[in-house]
């Protein structure tokens, strides 16, 4: 008797045409910051504010404490949705824009992201791939919004999708 091998299914993004223009799509897990994140990511990317290093220095500030790194902040939030939208299957990002960060991240909060396919269509110039512009959209564990981004992306199409 022969044993069959069973079936494999690696873990993937969506292919451009599996994404469905005006969806919101809910990442998880959410991500809880700490203090050595910010730490961490700040003094790797050689930005010395002090607003995210030094303790008694912020304190001062209208915050009283230090401040998660927003580029941290928009990192995480672009990261949340990899793994449901566009691991395996993105070509390159092409671009940013309207990036905000309405509310503050601090050391222990607990961050969370959801995305809406904003718009979708073929690439003119690169057969088999098409630009997706997606909203990214983070909240804190308080539900208030503390980043949101626009970003361009191209991504691949399934095997055999018509171009």
């Amino acid at each position: 008797m022969s044993e069959e091998t069973p079936r494999r299914i690696v873990q993937r993004g969506l292919y451009f045409d599996e994404l469905e223009e005006g969806a919101v799509y809910v990442h998880s897990p959410g991500r809880t910051v700490t203090e050595a994140d910010n730490v961490l990511f700040t003094t790797l990317t050689m930005n010395t504010q002090s607003l995210h290093l030094d303790a008694a220095w912020s304190e001062q500030t209208e915050f009283g404490d230090r401040l998660v790194n927003s580029m941290f902040t928009l990192s995480t939030l672009v990261g949340l949705s990899v793994a449901q939208l566009t691991q395996g299957t993105i070509v390159a990002n092409l671009g940013f824009s309207e990036v905000s960060f309405p509310a503050p991240v601090r050391h222990g909060d607990t961050l969370y992201a959801e995305t809406v396919v904003a718009s979708k269509r073929g690439s003119r110039s690169r057969p088999g791939q098409g630009v997706v512009e997606f909203v990214h959209t983070m909240r804190n564990q308080h539900d208030q919004v503390v980043a949101t981004a626009r970003r361009s992306t191209l991504m691949r199409m399934s095997p055999g999708a018509p171009a």
